[in-house]
Order: structure tokens, then sequence, then C-alpha cells
């Protein structure tokens, strides 16, 4: 059995509109000027239309898209986004995570939570009205998205899980993993402690949901946020992965026109792939190619 997800993150679609006096906050009107100052001419709109067409191509099984839709969560920004998500297949096939952006401010987060539901259900639906963690078990794979997205002060842009989260997800991890499934676990921020997140962007109880995947176990982890490539491994000895550990996956921003290669726009296909009684995890980068615009195949990812 071989399962290819194709993963990207960090779309910012542009452009961003100034906010009315109706949605004007103090961090809404400094993430447009970063927007205007920055990310609106490294964005490629028109780039990220055909890295879109070339992933639609090599037909993956499951699309993950773990984060950062928008700027800075703007209603009309939702609804531009919403139509942009259906272009990437139909929703039980592709699964969303929110990310700071997405989370930027309070009066974000209903409009968040209700249009892009259909990206964030459960296959079974969750008791009350806690969304995550979601599960969705696709073949021998159970996909578990994580929100690490919350609202913070301007100058922020970290994540929180918080308890309730983690326990869930501990449960989820150890009934699909008697299961015999393939745990793929899908967050917006590095879950990752001891420095190797950015100082006030990363995830805030990184080291509690370490000693989850410890004690638990996944084969892999899908993340975005630092809008570059990044490979790391969380030890666990309930990990069934091929390798003993459990890869850490970072993707760079999908619409990011950067000369450095280690944020060029790309997404990973990552496959998913049974190995006797473990789980082989491998990848492939396809993307902006250097030097050029041309949509191509991209260095391979060690995992």
């Amino acid at each position: 059995m071989s399962f290819t997800i194709a993963h990207l993150s960090d779309a910012h679609l542009g452009p961003s509109s100034f906010p009315g006096l109706r949605e004007m906050r103090l961090k809404r009107f400094m993430g447009y000027v970063n927007w205007k100052r920055g990310r609106e001419r490294l964005n490629d709109m028109g780039m990220l239309a055909r890295l879109v067409a070339d992933l639609r191509a090599h037909r993956p099984d499951h699309v993950a898209m773990t984060g950062d839709v928008v700027n800075i969560a703007l209603a009309a920004e939702f609804h531009r986004a919403v139509a942009w998500m259906k272009t990437l297949g139909e929703p039980a096939d592709v699964s969303f995570t929110p990310g700071n952006h997405d989370a930027y401010v309070r009066d974000a987060m209903e409009g968040l939570t209700r249009l892009f539901a259909p990206w964030t259900s459960s296959d079974t639906p969750n008791p009350g009205e806690n969304r995550f963690p979601f599960l969705r078990v696709r073949g021998d794979v159970a996909l578990i998205g994580l929100n690490s997205g919350i609202p913070t002060a301007p100058l922020l842009a970290s994540g929180r899980l918080g308890g309730a989260q983690l326990a869930a997800l501990g449960r989820m991890l150890e009934e699909t993993g008697r299961q015999g499934l393939a745990r793929v676990v899908m967050i917006h921020h590095p879950p990752l402690s001891r420095g190797r997140a950015p100082m006030l962007r990363g995830l805030n109880d990184a080291a509690e949901f370490e000693r989850t995947i410890a004690r638990y176990g996944a084969e892999a982890i899908l993340h975005g946020h630092t809008h570059k490539r990044m490979i790391n491994y969380l030890a666990s000895n309930a990990t069934r992965r091929e390798g003993g550990a459990v890869p850490v996956i970072g993707v760079p921003s999908v619409a990011a026109a950067s000369h450095d290669p280690r944020q060029r726009a790309c997404y990973y296909l990552i496959g998913v792939e049974r190995a006797g009684a473990h789980w082989r995890i491998s990848g492939r980068a396809r993307g902006l190619m250097h030097g050029g615009s041309e949509i191509g195949e991209r260095e391979g990812l060690v995992i």
C-alpha cells in the first residue's frame, strides 16, 4: 500500500486589503503595513496558481494545507481563501490546520471556524464545539489535524495547543496505533522545543507535544510557519516509522518567489508505504526552479 500526501503551507493569499473601521485593530494595521513593505513583493499569485495546477496533475491521495492561507484575517480574505481552498480538491480529500495569520485577532475566530469547517471536520463529528483535533482515516493512514493558531498581541506569532487538545491527541494516537494505521499529524507551528523554533513565533507548549509523541508515537508530523525547508526528528519508542524516530517536516511558503533555495516556493509529495511491521516515509519537492520561473522537480527530501 502506498499513499501520497501533498503538503503545502503559508499561501498568504493576496492582495491584502486595508481594514475598514469595523475590522480595524492595531495588529491588523501593523500586519497590513508589513504586507505592503515586504510580503506583497515576495508573494506571486500567478506562480501559486501554476503550482496548484502542478499539484493537482500529480493526483495525490490527500492534500494537507498547514495554515496561514490569509494575511490579517479580514472577512473578505476568508471568503477569497475559501474559494482558493476549493481549487485544491474536494473537502474530503483536503485537510486544513489554522495558522497564526488565520487566527490573527479574536474577532476572526468565528468566521475561521465556520467557513473552514469542510476542511477541518472529522469522519465522526467531535462532540460539543471543540473541532480539534480532527481525525480522518483514508485507507491505512490516520490524518490528525491540530489547531495551534491563537490570537496574540502585536509582534507575536506564537501558537498553543492547550491541555484538552493535547489529551485528545494522545487518545487518537493510541487508538489509531492499536488499529495499525500510519499516523500523520498536521499542525501549523513547528512543534519543537529547545530553540529549534524562532523566539516569539514558536509553539508555546511544544515540550508537552513532544512528550505526547514520545508516549504514543506517530509516523510523521507536517508543519509550516517558518517559510523554509526543515527536517527534524522526535524520539519515540511507540513509533512504527522505519528508522525509529518521528520525522517533523516543514515546508516553505507555497507562494514565495524567494531567491533563497531554503525558502523558494514549493510543495511536498510525502509518501507513506508499509514496510513489513513498519511504515516508510519518503518525500519529494516540486516547486519554483532555481534561477527561473519554471515549475519542476526540486531537491529530494532525505527523511
